[in-house]
Protein backbone atom coordinates (compact mmCIF):
# COMPACT_ATOMS: atom_id res chain seq x y z
CA UNK A 1 0.00 0.00 0.00
CA UNK A 2 0.88 2.92 -0.97
CA UNK A 3 2.43 6.34 1.67
CA UNK A 4 -0.41 8.55 -0.59
CA UNK A 5 -3.43 5.62 0.31
CA UNK A 6 -2.54 6.46 3.82
CA UNK A 7 -2.73 9.95 3.77
CA UNK A 8 -5.83 9.82 1.72
CA UNK A 9 -7.09 7.56 4.43
CA UNK A 10 -6.03 9.62 7.28
CA UNK A 11 -7.10 12.94 5.04
CA UNK A 12 -10.56 11.41 5.01
CA UNK A 13 -11.16 11.07 8.93
CA UNK A 14 -9.63 14.39 9.75
CA UNK A 15 -12.06 16.22 7.11
CA UNK A 16 -15.45 14.42 8.43
CA UNK A 17 -13.88 15.60 12.28
CA UNK A 18 -13.53 18.96 10.72
CA UNK A 19 -17.09 19.35 9.95
CA UNK A 20 -18.95 17.67 12.46
CA UNK A 21 -16.98 20.38 14.70
CA UNK A 22 -18.31 23.29 12.53
CA UNK A 23 -21.54 22.35 12.89
CA UNK A 24 -21.11 22.13 16.56
CA UNK A 25 -19.52 25.74 16.28
CA UNK A 26 -22.81 26.61 14.65
CA UNK A 27 -25.01 24.61 17.18
CA UNK A 28 -23.30 26.57 19.96
CA UNK A 29 -24.03 30.02 18.59
CA UNK A 30 -27.48 29.50 17.33
CA UNK A 31 -27.81 28.41 21.32
CA UNK A 32 -26.06 31.66 22.16
CA UNK A 33 -28.91 33.65 19.90
CA UNK A 34 -31.99 31.82 21.99
CA UNK A 35 -30.40 32.07 25.36
CA UNK A 36 -29.55 35.88 24.50
CA UNK A 37 -30.51 38.27 27.45
CA UNK A 38 -32.64 41.10 27.08
CA UNK A 39 -31.26 44.30 28.83
CA UNK A 40 -34.31 45.95 30.60
CA UNK A 41 -35.12 50.44 30.57
CA UNK A 42 -34.82 52.53 27.75
CA UNK A 43 -31.30 51.10 26.41
CA UNK A 44 -32.42 47.85 25.80
CA UNK A 45 -30.35 45.69 23.97
CA UNK A 46 -29.10 41.96 23.35
CA UNK A 47 -26.60 40.82 25.88
CA UNK A 48 -24.99 37.63 24.44
CA UNK A 49 -22.87 34.94 26.72
CA UNK A 50 -19.48 34.22 25.81
CA UNK A 51 -19.70 31.44 23.19
CA UNK A 52 -17.24 29.10 25.46
CA UNK A 53 -19.53 29.24 27.79
CA UNK A 54 -21.53 26.64 25.57
CA UNK A 55 -20.73 23.07 25.52
CA UNK A 56 -21.40 22.14 22.12
CA UNK A 57 -19.26 24.56 21.35
CA UNK A 58 -16.33 23.63 23.06
CA UNK A 59 -16.94 20.14 21.98
CA UNK A 60 -17.03 21.73 18.59
CA UNK A 61 -13.78 23.23 19.11
CA UNK A 62 -12.05 19.40 20.30
CA UNK A 63 -12.94 17.76 16.98
CA UNK A 64 -12.38 20.73 14.79
CA UNK A 65 -8.70 20.74 16.63
CA UNK A 66 -8.48 16.65 16.07
CA UNK A 67 -9.14 16.83 12.32
CA UNK A 68 -6.63 19.37 11.69
CA UNK A 69 -3.99 17.61 13.65
CA UNK A 70 -4.96 14.40 11.29
CA UNK A 71 -4.93 16.07 8.14
CA UNK A 72 -1.40 17.57 9.51
CA UNK A 73 -0.25 14.39 9.50
CA UNK A 74 -1.79 13.07 6.50
CA UNK A 75 0.56 15.96 4.46
CA UNK A 76 3.40 14.08 5.30
CA UNK A 77 2.15 11.35 2.81
CA UNK A 78 0.37 12.76 0.05
CA UNK A 79 -0.15 15.57 -2.75
CA UNK A 80 -1.26 18.91 -0.81
CA UNK A 81 -3.32 19.04 -4.26
CA UNK A 82 -5.08 15.46 -3.83
CA UNK A 83 -5.70 15.87 -0.06
CA UNK A 84 -7.36 19.43 -0.14
CA UNK A 85 -9.68 17.94 -3.05
CA UNK A 86 -10.19 15.07 -0.61
CA UNK A 87 -11.50 17.50 1.62
CA UNK A 88 -14.58 17.74 -0.10
CA UNK A 89 -16.53 14.91 1.18
CA UNK A 90 -17.53 17.06 3.72
CA UNK A 91 -20.01 18.39 1.48
CA UNK A 92 -21.24 14.95 2.01
CA UNK A 93 -20.84 14.71 5.75
CA UNK A 94 -22.22 18.15 5.59
CA UNK A 95 -25.40 17.07 4.84
CA UNK A 96 -25.77 14.10 7.65
CA UNK A 97 -24.46 16.55 10.23
CA UNK A 98 -26.44 19.36 9.33
CA UNK A 99 -29.76 17.37 9.17
CA UNK A 100 -29.01 15.42 12.93
CA UNK A 101 -27.04 18.45 14.33
CA UNK A 102 -28.49 21.13 13.28
CA UNK A 103 -31.86 19.84 12.08
CA UNK A 104 -31.48 21.26 8.66
CA UNK A 105 -33.95 20.06 5.69
CA UNK A 106 -32.05 17.86 3.25
CA UNK A 107 -33.35 18.90 -0.33
CA UNK A 108 -33.56 16.58 -3.53
CA UNK A 109 -31.14 18.79 -5.64
CA UNK A 110 -28.85 18.60 -2.74
CA UNK A 111 -28.88 14.96 -2.91
CA UNK A 112 -27.76 15.01 -6.30
CA UNK A 113 -25.02 17.21 -6.09
CA UNK A 114 -23.55 14.85 -3.13
CA UNK A 115 -23.91 12.29 -5.85
CA UNK A 116 -21.43 14.15 -8.50
CA UNK A 117 -19.04 14.52 -5.66
CA UNK A 118 -18.96 11.18 -4.40
CA UNK A 119 -18.31 10.69 -7.96
CA UNK A 120 -15.72 13.17 -8.27
CA UNK A 121 -13.87 12.10 -5.47
CA UNK A 122 -14.01 8.20 -6.36
CA UNK A 123 -11.79 9.85 -10.15
CA UNK A 124 -9.66 12.06 -7.81
CA UNK A 125 -8.58 9.26 -5.56
CA UNK A 126 -7.99 7.59 -8.87
CA UNK A 127 -6.24 9.44 -10.87
CA UNK A 128 -4.78 12.38 -9.00
CA UNK A 129 -1.35 12.78 -7.98
CA UNK A 130 -0.14 9.84 -6.44
CA UNK A 131 3.52 11.35 -5.39
CA UNK A 132 4.42 12.42 -2.38
CA UNK A 133 8.64 12.79 -2.00
CA UNK A 134 10.29 14.27 0.71
CA UNK A 135 12.09 17.62 0.42
CA UNK A 136 15.35 19.69 2.05
CA UNK A 137 14.99 22.65 3.76
CA UNK A 138 16.96 24.29 1.31
CA UNK A 139 14.49 23.16 -1.72
CA UNK A 140 11.22 23.95 0.06
CA UNK A 141 12.86 27.66 0.81
CA UNK A 142 13.49 27.72 -3.03
CA UNK A 143 9.96 26.49 -3.84
CA UNK A 144 8.81 29.52 -1.69
CA UNK A 145 10.94 32.43 -4.03
CA UNK A 146 9.66 30.74 -7.26
CA UNK A 147 9.00 33.27 -9.66
CA UNK A 148 5.61 31.38 -10.91
CA UNK A 149 4.25 30.90 -7.12
CA UNK A 150 5.66 34.98 -6.05
CA UNK A 151 2.82 36.21 -9.04
CA UNK A 152 0.24 33.32 -8.04
CA UNK A 153 0.77 35.22 -4.24
CA UNK A 154 0.33 38.86 -5.87
CA UNK A 155 -3.21 37.27 -7.85
CA UNK A 156 -4.26 35.85 -4.14
CA UNK A 157 -3.89 39.25 -2.84
CA UNK A 158 -5.78 40.73 -5.37
CA UNK A 159 -9.03 38.67 -5.09
CA UNK A 160 -8.64 39.19 -1.14
CA UNK A 161 -9.01 42.63 -1.92
CA UNK A 162 -11.12 43.06 -4.16
CA UNK A 163 -13.95 40.52 -2.43
CA UNK A 164 -12.82 42.15 0.62
CA UNK A 165 -13.97 45.44 -1.06
CA UNK A 166 -16.97 43.47 -2.06
CA UNK A 167 -18.20 42.49 1.27
CA UNK A 168 -17.54 46.48 2.96
CA UNK A 169 -19.28 47.67 -0.09
CA UNK A 170 -22.15 45.01 0.99
CA UNK A 171 -22.63 45.67 4.06
CA UNK A 172 -23.01 49.19 3.89
CA UNK A 173 -25.80 48.90 1.05
CA UNK A 174 -27.62 46.51 3.35
CA UNK A 175 -27.42 49.28 6.16
CA UNK A 176 -29.02 51.92 3.77
CA UNK A 177 -31.02 49.93 1.14
CA UNK A 178 -34.05 48.05 0.43
CA UNK A 179 -35.17 44.42 -0.10
CA UNK A 180 -34.21 44.65 -3.80
CA UNK A 181 -30.64 45.15 -3.13
CA UNK A 182 -30.90 42.79 0.26
CA UNK A 183 -32.00 40.10 -2.28
CA UNK A 184 -29.26 41.11 -4.90
CA UNK A 185 -26.33 40.85 -1.68
CA UNK A 186 -27.75 37.65 0.18
CA UNK A 187 -25.76 35.22 -1.30
CA UNK A 188 -22.62 37.90 -2.98
CA UNK A 189 -21.89 39.26 0.96
CA UNK A 190 -21.21 35.84 2.01
CA UNK A 191 -19.65 34.19 -0.72
CA UNK A 192 -17.35 37.35 -0.44
CA UNK A 193 -16.76 36.65 2.85
CA UNK A 194 -15.83 33.49 2.54
CA UNK A 195 -13.37 33.66 -0.32
CA UNK A 196 -11.52 35.88 1.76
CA UNK A 197 -11.53 33.60 4.51
CA UNK A 198 -10.69 30.83 2.15
CA UNK A 199 -7.55 32.52 0.07
CA UNK A 200 -5.87 33.45 3.55
CA UNK A 201 -6.67 30.47 5.59
CA UNK A 202 -5.89 27.52 2.50
CA UNK A 203 -2.27 29.32 3.29
CA UNK A 204 -1.92 27.19 6.34
CA UNK A 205 -2.33 24.04 4.65
CA UNK A 206 0.93 24.97 2.52
CA UNK A 207 2.89 25.68 5.65
CA UNK A 208 1.23 22.32 7.27
CA UNK A 209 2.60 20.32 4.72
CA UNK A 210 6.03 22.33 4.33
CA UNK A 211 6.38 21.43 8.85
CA UNK A 212 5.10 18.16 8.18
CA UNK A 213 7.50 17.71 5.17
CA UNK A 214 10.39 19.00 7.11
CA UNK A 215 9.12 16.96 10.42
CA UNK A 216 9.08 13.49 8.11
CA UNK A 217 12.74 14.70 6.67
CA UNK A 218 13.81 14.85 10.20
CA UNK A 219 12.45 10.90 10.99
CA UNK A 220 14.83 9.68 8.05
CA UNK A 221 18.03 11.83 8.13
CA UNK A 222 20.15 13.74 10.36
CA UNK A 223 17.98 16.97 9.53
CA UNK A 224 17.72 18.91 13.55
CA UNK A 225 14.01 20.98 13.42
CA UNK A 226 15.53 23.96 15.07
CA UNK A 227 16.39 26.43 12.31
CA UNK A 228 15.10 29.74 11.33
CA UNK A 229 13.29 28.19 8.27
CA UNK A 230 11.33 26.08 10.23
CA UNK A 231 9.95 28.83 13.27
CA UNK A 232 9.32 31.02 10.39
CA UNK A 233 7.00 28.29 8.49
CA UNK A 234 5.62 27.27 12.41
CA UNK A 235 4.85 31.28 12.69
CA UNK A 236 2.84 31.56 9.53
CA UNK A 237 1.04 28.43 10.11
CA UNK A 238 -0.27 29.56 12.97
CA UNK A 239 -1.24 32.81 12.30
CA UNK A 240 -2.85 31.95 8.71
CA UNK A 241 -4.44 29.34 11.34
CA UNK A 242 -5.91 31.45 13.92
CA UNK A 243 -7.29 33.89 10.93
CA UNK A 244 -8.97 31.06 9.24
CA UNK A 245 -10.48 30.00 13.04
CA UNK A 246 -11.45 33.47 13.73
CA UNK A 247 -13.29 34.23 10.14
CA UNK A 248 -14.91 30.79 10.92
CA UNK A 249 -16.25 31.62 13.78
CA UNK A 250 -17.62 34.94 12.70
CA UNK A 251 -19.30 33.29 9.40
CA UNK A 252 -21.27 30.74 11.48
CA UNK A 253 -22.49 33.58 13.76
CA UNK A 254 -23.30 35.57 10.69
CA UNK A 255 -24.66 33.62 8.51
CA UNK A 256 -27.10 30.32 7.70
CA UNK A 257 -24.91 27.21 8.01
CA UNK A 258 -26.40 25.79 5.01
CA UNK A 259 -25.01 28.39 2.77
CA UNK A 260 -22.35 29.34 4.71
CA UNK A 261 -20.56 26.45 5.67
CA UNK A 262 -20.54 24.80 1.85
CA UNK A 263 -19.14 28.35 1.05
CA UNK A 264 -16.23 27.85 3.36
CA UNK A 265 -15.93 24.49 2.28
CA UNK A 266 -15.21 25.51 -1.67
CA UNK A 267 -13.19 28.37 -0.97
CA UNK A 268 -10.73 26.77 1.37
CA UNK A 269 -10.48 23.79 -0.92
CA UNK A 270 -9.99 25.58 -4.45
CA UNK A 271 -7.30 27.61 -3.01
CA UNK A 272 -5.61 24.82 -1.12
CA UNK A 273 -5.22 23.42 -4.38
CA UNK A 274 -4.73 26.10 -6.69
CA UNK A 275 -1.60 26.81 -3.85
CA UNK A 276 -0.02 23.33 -3.21
CA UNK A 277 -0.07 23.09 -7.41
CA UNK A 278 1.61 25.97 -7.95
CA UNK A 279 3.85 25.85 -4.85
CA UNK A 280 4.86 22.15 -5.46
CA UNK A 281 4.83 22.36 -9.45
CA UNK A 282 2.27 19.76 -9.80
CA UNK A 283 2.01 21.05 -13.29
CA UNK A 284 5.14 19.40 -14.34
CA UNK A 285 3.58 15.96 -13.17
CA UNK A 286 0.92 16.70 -15.13
CA UNK A 287 2.85 17.35 -18.45
CA UNK A 288 4.64 14.30 -17.50
CA UNK A 289 1.82 12.11 -17.45
CA UNK A 290 0.26 13.69 -20.96
CA UNK A 291 3.98 13.03 -22.24
CA UNK A 292 3.83 9.34 -21.33
CA UNK A 293 0.46 8.96 -22.76
CA UNK A 294 1.29 10.45 -25.57
CA UNK A 295 4.34 8.37 -26.32
CA UNK A 296 2.35 5.36 -25.71
CA UNK A 297 -0.65 5.97 -27.45
CA UNK A 298 1.92 7.23 -30.56
CA UNK A 299 3.57 3.30 -30.02
CA UNK A 300 0.65 1.60 -29.89
CA UNK A 301 -0.67 3.07 -33.41
CA UNK A 302 3.14 2.32 -35.03
CA UNK A 303 3.16 -1.44 -33.73
CA UNK A 304 -0.81 -1.53 -35.35
CA UNK A 305 0.53 -0.62 -38.54
CA UNK A 306 3.71 -2.91 -39.08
Amino acid sequence: MGDWVIGAFINLFGSIAINFGTNLLKLGHDERERHSILGEGINKKTILRPIISFQSWRIGILFFAFGNALNFISFGYAAQSLLSALGSVQFVSNIVFAHFVLNKTVTVKVLVATAFIVLGNTSLVAFGNHQSPVYTQDQLAEKYINITFLFYCLLLMAVVAMHHYVYRRGELLLAISGKEVMRYWKLLLPFSFAVVSGAIGSCSVLFAKSLSNLLRLSMTSSYHLDSWFTYSILLMFLCTAAFWMTRLNEGLAQFDAILIVPMFQIAWTFFSICTGFVYFQEYQVLSLSLSLYTHTHRGAFLFQNQ
